[in-house]
């Protein structure tokens, strides 16, 4: 089962580009621009003979889709999502770096620091440093330019089904004309946290796919400063800090535009503040001088955003027992997780890898894609398990608890530490952190004898 589910994403994530595409299908309709959407449709391009994108917000690009509350936030890719990048759209991080996208060097210092102490970077090394509506408009720039996917804006209302399997999607045009429904043999949900495909499938008759939420009440605050060298020389710095119950997380990176993206966090009742002053002031106070350095030094851009997250959340399409044929989900729609993590975006890009693979088995599209549900749960358990096991520790966190949590909790401090002291399970830390292993690569017999060897090393000194 372990080493399974480790070869199975494996798989997944391979940056190879794929072979044996075929054209199995006239049209597909992917609901929702969002990276998950967008790259569904590059994914789908490659089986279609035409794809269609219904996405409700205008954009030029410059800010946030008010269809993503979080988009003004600190996002991350993770070196699993990177490949992912580079795998759809060849050339995408010298276009990108092109256009302004911060891409540091292997040996580009990174400061992280967690209770004060300054930690080794390699498990946190970043590969792509941007803002979310800058790196969004990249992707979806690149989806667009693929000749048989074209965009129209409306509002998804409704599926339309024929027997047991979709037929079609409705959608409300954003001139306010009546509905239009979009014939497709295949449709891919990618609308988000907010996504009504669970309420369209019960409306029809259909079984409504179990909802798990872990509440995790995460209350973060971003704000955006002129980079300036006088101030600070940071590319990446990261700081967490646990004091009296309270868990305080901090970021900053430098982004397009010579500007730098701060944001910090906190949990539960626990709110870092809506100005650059109480920001200053949050950050003085948990974590390195980095932070306060820029926040009282540098030149705002903007004001400070705030943004809750009650929950993170996952729907069980995997374990629904009857489900229509030419139907899927991904990316948030799916499962969306603690951002303080940085998975999302990751993830969206595993799901389409997901796709890919079910869509080159030869599948038959009048059955239901349990196949590719069943490799975007693998994709899912992984990101769920590792920040789901580190917000379990949160005092007002409480549960689900997973099955041996308390032996799975013991080794992963055991884990932590070695990795301090030790470059080969650091390493694999960082795989499994950058979505790039499962984490049962951690429990292989090797790895859990290399970790008990370090600690007793460490406990003998």
């Amino acid at each position: 089962m372990f080493s399974s589910r480790s070869r199975r994403l494996t798989e997944i994530g391979t940056p190879l580009p794929p072979t044996g595409t075929e054209v199995i299908m006239r049209r597909a309709v992917v609901l929702g621009a969002s990276v998950a959407g967008l790259l569904a449709a590059r994914v789908l391009s490659d089986h279609a003979d035409e794809v269609v994108i219904i996405e409700r917000d205008e954009t030029d690009g410059t800010l946030p889709r008010p269809g993503v509350p979080q988009g003004t936030q600190v996002h991350a890719v993770l070196k699993g999502g990177e490949l992912q990048l580079v795998r759809w759209f060849p050339g995408f991080l010298d276009d990108a770096a092109a256009l302004g996208m911060v891409l540091p060097a292997p040996d580009t210092p990174v400061s992280v620091t967690i209770n004060g102490v300054k930690m080794p970077a390699t498990a946190m090394r970043p590969t792509v440093l941007a803002t979310r509506p800058f790196l969004e408009s990249l992707i979806r720039t690149r989806t667009l330019a693929v000749d048989n996917i074209r965009l129209v804006t409306g509002r998804a209302v409704g599926l339309e089904f024929d027997g047991d399997r979709v037929s079609g999607a409705r959608y409300v045009p954003h001139n306010g004309a009546d509905a239009v429904t979009e014939r497709a043999d295949f449709v891919v949900d990618a609308m988000g946290r907010s996504s009504r495909l669970a309420d369209w499938l019960a409306d029809s008759g259909w079984p409504r796919p179990e909802l798990v939420r872990m509440p995790i009440k995460l209350n973060y605050a971003t704000c955006l400063f002129e980079q300036d060298d006088q101030v600070s020389e940071a590319v990446m710095a990261l700081a967490q800090c646990e004091t009296d119950g309270l868990r305080r997380g901090a970021v900053v990176n430098r982004v397009e535009g010579n500007r730098w993206i701060m944001m910090v966090s906190g949990y539960d009742q626990d709110r870092p503040g809506r100005t650059v002053e109480e920001l200053a002031a949050f950050c003085r106070q948990n974590f390195p001088p980095v932070f306060a350095d820029i926040a009282e030094r540098a030149r705002p851009v903007g004001e400070v955003v705030t943004y809750r997250q009650a929950d993170s959340r996952r729907r069980e399409f995997h374990a629904v027992e009857r489900f229509p044929a030419g139907l899927a989900a991904a990316g948030d729609t799916v499962a969306s997780f603690n951002p303080v993590y940085g998975q999302g975006m990751t993830s969206a890009t595993l799901h389409a890898s997901c796709l890919s693979s079910y869509l080159r088995s030869g599948p038959d599209l009048d059955r239901p894609a349990k196949e590719y549900f069943d490799l975007v749960r693998v994709v899912v358990d992984a990101a769920w398990q590792t920040s789901t096991f580190a917000d379990l520790e949160l005092p007002h966190v409480d549960g689900p608890y997973p099955r041996g949590y308390h032996l799975t909790k013991r080794m992963s401090g055991l884990l932590f530490k070695a990795s301090m002291s030790d470059r080969t399970i650091r390493e694999q830390l960082s795989h499994v952190r950058g979505l790039l292993a499962h984490p049962d690569s951690l429990s292989r017999p090797g790895m859990l004898l290399r970790v008990l060897w370090r600690s007793l090393v460490t406990a003998t000194r």
